[in-house]
């Protein structure tokens, strides 16, 4: 099969860069005058009936420029401005325009004056460049352009390309009017719409294919190209009304994200999993082991919270997915919550709230005491726990703490060696304890029993480490004097109706599991877990996953990332070295980490492979996922 000669026609303004050039040279000539913003924006709605083919270029052209006011001297400030606003997949791919630079050409109806020093980086000569010029007075003020330039009439790019007489297949790469009309006038054979700085519907709708970056159009063209696959193709399903942080921060980075407000049932998300790369999720949403299985394409899960108990992390692992979530980011929301339920506990805040909501007036001391000097035990010393730690002895607070694990104490808390000996101290227990199965009522009848005689009790980590119904019957019978309560055993997957035995009980707090619910630990969980799901998509990072084997990559360049999941069996390495030394590969970096059931292994090469190696490591058995990131 004889490839196809090919001839790649960009556009400038929108295309290899960010912006239109005029606009910025507007923005720096106009500095300083009072109807800046006015005429700015008459400047960019006469640029954009430009593009759209809703005036002449013509008549666009002569409009603009008229308005700018600009001098000689400001095209190399303009210059200057313009490197800094390459596009982002453009730069990223420079080498394919430095390898192909004898088969690109511009063909713009910007100005070869800022155009030629820009592309000229690109290893595009300025014979390669066709554009307009300027005009300018004895003055050097630019007062319009060459008007003999077959650029400078409408409808110009199409005459400009047919005088160049390409052969091989044209394509035309660029993001409005002008460049879609050379295919449609007959003389480029594609017009692919560039999307990634401006979506234009017109465009968009006549073109053989919408490219939101140059890694989709280099991929559908098998061009070199610096990811193996464009991160548009990549789909992420975002559910539960994650912050619109994260869709945006997702979106930003080049993803195709999709937000549903609400969580899935199984069925539901069974159905809607099936080419889906990744899943964000809070607590509502179950990831099952048949959800998984629909998953044909899912390489990552990001729980945007704490816990992970409604993911089947073995299964996951054992498919492949990896799994990130969030354990620091509400940290302080939770700890800020936990001091306010102490204060209110103890000062009978909400029976007296109550109270006064229904008419009653009980100004009274009974029953009200400060924090300052009483005994708070933590149950659970990590990261919440030591935080409300130090907060906690900064009231004057007497911190006490349990923890399975051995845990360094701060400030002045003291350790307990069992959870009786905190238990019998405490005037307040506070609980943040994880989400593990065997924390099934980890406070039952019997713990409540060691418990000081009118201690309260606040739970804000999982809602089955209660026995509610042992809690209530302390409450009832004074054992304990108050509680709050954010978790419950039983929680509904959307908002309404609620029932638990807790309500209508005096000085009992009952909050709906918002505990790390803020705008700042949203925020920070939005910018958190999308930086692991991109870092791992991007690069192969899996520093942080909950249940896959970490391994932290230094940064790469000039080389292919391989990236190897597979079972935990003797010889999985030495299978994979066999096959890359049967295709010459020459290793430049490799990183294995496993655990005790899967191997994750990723291989940098310093050389092009053949692309059959990638065939040949999939076929090695053992393989749960391959995947070639660039």
């Amino acid at each position: 099969m004889i490839d196809v000669a090919r001839k790649y026609v960009f556009d400038f303004d929108s295309t290899l860069t960010r912006v239109e050039a005029l606009d910025v040279l507007a923005e720096m000539t106009l500095q300083g005058k009072s109807n800046k913003e006015e005429i700015i924006n008459e400047i960019q709605e006469i640029t954009n009936l430009g593009i759209d083919g809703d005036i002449s270029f013509t008549e666009s052209l002569e409009r603009r420029i008229k308005l700018l006011s600009a001098h000689k001297d400001d095209l190399k400030g303009l210059v200057e401005e313009l490197r800094l606003k390459i596009s982002k997949s453009i730069a990223a791919n420079k080498e394919f325009f430095e390898e192909y630079s004898d088969d690109i050409y511009v063909i713009s109806c910007g100005f070869k004056e800022f155009i030629d020093p820009i592309v000229e980086e690109y290893n595009i000569p300025s014979e390669r460049v066709y554009a307009n010029t300027f005009t300018f007075d004895e003055a050097g003020n630019i007062i319009g352009f060459d008007e003999a330039n077959v650029l400078a009439s409408h409808n110009g790019k199409i005459a400009c390309l047919k005088d160049l007489n390409l052969e091989g297949e044209v394509q035309v790469i660029g993001d409005g009017y002008s460049d879609y009309v050379m295919r449609e006038a007959g003389i480029a054979d594609k017009f692919f719409a560039y999307t990634e700085n401006v979506h234009r519907e017109k465009a968009a709708n006549n073109a053989d294919h919408v490219t939101p970056n140059l890694d989709e159009f280099l991929f559908v063209n098998d061009l070199p190209r610096k990811i193996s696959y464009p991160k548009n193709r990549i789909k992420i399903l975002l559910l539960e009304n994650v912050h619109p942080d994260a869709f945006e921060n997702l979106s930003e980075d080049g993803f195709s994200v999709e937000l549903i407000k609400h969580s899935l049932s199984e069925e539901e998300l069974i159905e809607k999993i099936k080419g889906v790369h990744v899943l964000g999720i809070r607590s509502k949403t179950q990831v099952t082991e048949k959800v998984l299985k629909a998953a044909n394409k899912l390489l990552v899960v990001g729980a945007f919270c704490i816990g992970t108990t409604q993911i089947d992390l073995d299964f996951a692992k054992r498919k492949g997915v990896v799994v990130f979530n969030a354990p620091y980011s509400n940290t302080r929301s939770v700890v800020e919550l936990a001091i306010g339920q102490i204060i209110m506990l103890m000062r009978s805040v909400f029976p007296r709230s109550t109270e006064i909501h229904n008419g009653q007036w009980n100004k009274t001391a009974v029953g009200s005491r400060e924090v300052r000097g009483k005994n708070l035990g933590i149950v659970g010393y990590g990261n919440i726990g030591k935080q409300l730690s130090v907060l906690a002895e900064a009231i004057g607070m007497r911190v006490y703490y349990y923890d399975v694990n051995d845990k360094l104490a701060l400030g002045n808390a003291i350790k307990c060696s069992t959870l009786e000996d905190l238990l019998s101290v405490s005037d307040v227990v506070t609980l943040h304890i994880d989400d593990n199965k065997a924390n099934k009522n980890f406070i039952g009848e019997r713990e409540i029993a060691q418990m000081k005689q009118g201690a309260m009790l606040i739970n804000l980590s999982r809602g089955f480490v209660v026995d509610i119904p042992a809690l209530v019957h302390a409450l009832k019978e004074g054992k304990i004097t108050g509680a709050a309560i954010d978790v419950y055993p039983e929680e509904p997957r959307s908002n309404g109706d609620f029932i638990t035995q807790l309500q209508g009980l005096p000085n009992v707090i009952l909050t709906p599991h918002v505990g790390g619910s803020t705008e700042e630990a949203q925020r920070n969980i939005a910018d958190f877990v999308p930086n692991k799901i991109m870092d791992y998509i991007n690069s192969g990072n899996t520093v942080d996953a909950v249940n896959f084997p970490n391994i932290r990559l230094p940064k790469q360049s000039n080389a292919h990332r391989f990236l190897h999941i597979h079972k935990n069996v003797p010889g999985i390495m030495a299978k994979i070295s066999e096959v890359l030394a049967a295709y010459n590969m020459n290793i430049s970096g490799q990183y294995l980490s496993t655990d005790n059931e899967v191997g994750y292994v990723i291989v940098d090469l310093d050389k092009k492979y053949n692309k059959e190696v990638i065939k040949a490591l999939k076929k090695i058995e053992n393989t749960i996922k391959f995947r070639v990131l660039y």
